[in-house]
């Protein structure tokens, strides 16, 4: 009697093949003309901050231009790229037809979605340490043209130490490290909505449009709802603004910028909570979008 050979198990979940697909899926967008695009405006920004010399200003002022403008940027490429790109990763493995070639292998929906957020994440990540490094090379050219005029200048002064002491707090401000982190954090979170929003949505115009307005209303959750409570509502407006609060992250948790460049000290407590809560709506957020996308015919 034959016997049928014995089928090797489907494995319910594999970190492989999500490994693979986020590669995948790397590569991809790495080359999209509009990363190379973005990422080169946001380091002519980032460089010409650091090399131009402002005349007639102090270097306590220079250094702040300096970081205002490179984390500024930095901040806004890394939300262009989140959004943009990430709008455009299920309507193009729709339209090449990837999508249906891989979920036939069998690949499970969360695998696959999974893979893409991982490789999107993945994304955000280099050009993230890109646009750090050529930062902290700008500030490091910044200071030591800086330290050398000063040296120069004040040689004789007793007092030179203490400004040079200054000039090391205002060039290396301590919340640095924590500010870029918390920037990270906030991409990853849009990319997630992102997504989220592309698994009911048929129209990359309109994925990229909701997920604006998304941060939009982030970036005004908290002043919004601080006014609105003040002015002793009702409970069904109270109900409303803990909804909204629930569903939309207060983005303003994340924008450290203007403390760093301040030179304020970010609280250790403060910045684990942050960090939390950003991983705690990407979690939230990934959860929802693969429900939508399990029922979801293709």
């Amino acid at each position: 009697m034959n016997t049928l050979p014995a089928k090797t198990p489907h494995r319910i979940f594999s970190f492989a093949r999500i490994w693979a697909i986020s590669g995948n899926t790397l590569l991809e967008l790495v080359r999209l003309k509009v990363f190379y695009f973005l990422l080169i405006f946001a380091l002519l920004i980032i460089g010409s901050a650091g090399f131009t010399e402002i005349l007639n200003m102090p270097f306590q002022n220079q250094f702040q231009i300096l970081e205002d403008v490179s984390l500024g940027a930095m901040s806004i490429f890394t939300i262009l790229l989140a959004t943009l790109a990430t709008a455009n990763m299920l309507p193009k493995d729709v339209e090449d037809r990837t999508l249906y070639t891989l979920l036939a292998k069998p690949v499970p929906r969360f695998e696959y979605l999974m893979g893409k957020l991982l490789g999107m994440f993945l994304l955000l990540l280099v050009s993230t340490l890109i646009m750090s490094a050529m930062f902290i090379a700008a500030l490091y050219a910044k200071y030591h043209s800086v330290a050398s005029a000063t040296i120069q200048q004040y040689s004789h002064a007793p007092d030179l130490p203490s400004i040079l002491k200054d000039l090391d707090a205002h060039a290396f401000p301590v919340g640095l490290v924590p500010c870029i982190i918390a920037i990270y954090i906030k991409v990853l979170l849009l990319a997630t909505l992102t997504l989220l929003i592309s698994t009911f949505s048929s129209s990359y115009i309109f994925t990229v449009f909701i997920s604006f307005t998304c941060y939009f209303i982030g970036s005004i959750e908290g002043m919004a709802r601080d006014y609105m409570l003040t002015q002793n509502p009702g409970q069904g407006v109270r109900l409303f603004v803990l909804l909204v609060s629930l569903v939309f992250p207060d983005l303003r948790l994340f924008d450290l910028v203007d403390d760093t460049v301040a030179g304020n000290y970010i609280a250790t407590a403060l910045f684990l909570k942050t960090v939390g809560l950003g991983f705690a709506y990407v979690f939230v957020y990934s959860l929802v979008a693969y429900v939508i996308f399990s029922f979801k015919e293709l």
